[in-house]
């Protein structure tokens, strides 16, 4: 074997032996201490929610603090969705396809959708307050990043549009970036000042005590099996039942499972992967001393950030479909692969670094890239809320608040601007062959920009 090969073999076991490094949890979470028994028998309150979510949750604490009986289902446990899963950017509208939405939902529609996302960090931060959640909150802003000049024209163009409809960000330049310390790999920004990164499961399990204090009734462990339309809803489980006037879905993009919205959003496998924590030198070699979160102006984005405890997190950069709306809980190597291609591209100085854990989870998209938010059933007493686009840190949680705010009979203003007509997706398989040709198509533009970027620097 020439030295060439034995160079790629090394390389190649080192790969794989990081790639074992896969949890079926995300990278934030474990399984709580004080796990909350399944349903067992009959219950009965004045709101069933499916989902312990960022959206579950708070709506759950609006409403108990509101003085209702709030029944809480959960598959799994609390955060072990995509709550746990995520970067953990507590973002606004950067990093929103405007386009997506603009021109179909008009101008002022389209300001009140910006607000949305901009109030829902501000919303976050007051109930990290309220609540006395310590997150590793770092309220550094967040960056959206080019990595080479062809990616200019669509950062500007996004930001234009964005300032038309209220979004408030600047851009950085080369000097500026330099200026602020950011790895050089990443030559100009759009910079929002809002926001920052924070410990997701942290931040999860906090509405998850909050709740619990609250008086919420959480049932951990307890799939919904089914559900029946009424006046009084019934809901069965695998060992139990609960019956109230009103139910409310938070589960993103298990909801097409659930019976709604398999023709309005689309199930998509996203990953991460995490190194193991920098010694001081490694942290010095990226003199990075804001810890901004970015992420990349790719039509898939890359995106980067140091957690609290040091180590570098490298998230998205390839999406999957599944077919047929399904969530199967399995690693992604392919992706992960990717991910670690993107740190040595981005970050060489710590392209030997070994990687700590890597994981999956689901989102869920509508068409026109923004929140599908509703009510629905005979009664119009069933409530449901999927489609996280951009950041769902922030967007999520100020989501769930608004739809208890709706339960208990107030319509507020940001939450009525998102009622909409969801444009309808494709029947499968054709809507499959159609979201993996998407996929196919930023890809393909998306590797012709690193290639670009490679070949600038072996020259």
């Amino acid at each position: 074997m020439n030295s060439k090969s034995y160079a790629l073999s090394l390389e190649e076991a080192k790969v794989k032996a990081d790639l074992e490094k896969y949890r079926a949890l995300g990278g934030w979470v474990e399984k709580p201490a004080d796990m909350q028994a399944a349903l067992v028998g009959d219950v009965s309150a004045d709101v069933i929610i499916v989902g312990a979510g960022f959206a579950g949750l708070n709506a759950a604490i609006e409403l108990a603090i509101s003085g209702k009986q709030v029944v809480v289902l959960e598959r799994e446990f609390a955060g072990y969705g995509a709550s746990g899963r995520n970067a953990g950017y507590l973002a606004g509208a950067i990093g929103v396809e405007y386009e997506l939405f603009a021109k179909r939902v008009g101008h002022e529609t389209g300001k009140k959708v910006i607000r949305y996302y901009e109030e829902a960090v501000t919303f976050v931060e007051g109930k990290l307050k309220e609540h006395g959640i310590d997150c590793s909150y770092n309220q550094s802003g967040i960056l959206r990043a080019g990595v080479h000049a062809a990616q200019e024209k669509r950062v500007r163009k996004a930001m234009k549009i964005g300032a038309e409809l209220g979004m408030q960000s600047v851009y950085l330049d080369h000097a500026a970036m330099r200026a602020r310390g950011i790895p050089p790999a990443f030559l100009f920004a759009e910079y929002s000042t809002r926001g920052g990164t924070l410990h997701p499961g942290k931040y999860v399990m906090g509405l998850r005590r909050a709740a619990l204090r609250a008086g919420v009734k959480l049932y951990e462990n307890t799939p919904l099996l089914s559900y029946s339309e009424g006046q009084v809803i019934n809901v069965k489980t695998p060992l139990g039942s609960a019956r109230a006037p009103v139910m409310m879905f938070a589960t993103n993009a298990y909801t097409p499972q659930n019976g709604l919205l398999a023709d309005k959003v689309v199930p998509l496998r996203v990953s991460a992967v995490e190194t193991e924590p920098l010694t001081e030198a490694q942290l010095k070699s990226l003199d990075w001393p804001g810890r901004e979160g970015i992420m990349t102006a790719h039509w898939v984005m890359e995106s980067f950030r140091l957690t609290p405890h040091n180590s570098l997190l490298v998230t998205t950069k390839r999406i999957q479909s599944p077919f047929c709306s399904k969530t199967p809980n399995v690693p992604a190597y392919d992706s992960y692969r990717e991910l670690r291609k993107a740190l040595h591209d981005r970050l060489p100085t710590l392209k030997d670094i070994a990687v700590r854990a890597c994981w999956s989870g689901y989102v869920s998209v509508a068409g026109d890239g923004l929140p599908a938010v509703g009510v629905t059933g005979p009664h119009q007493n069933i409530h449901y809320c999927a489609g996280c686009s951009g950041h769902g840190v922030a967007q999520q949680s100020l989501l769930g608040h608004m739809m208890a705010e709706r339960i208990l009979g107030r319509e507020p203003e940001l939450l009525a601007a998102m009622r909409r007509k969801v444009p309808s997706m494709l029947p499968e398989p054709l809507q499959y062959l159609a979201v993996k040709a998407t996929l196919a198509m930023t890809g393909m533009l998306d590797e012709r920009v690193n290639r670009k970027v490679r070949e600038a620097a072996a020259g």
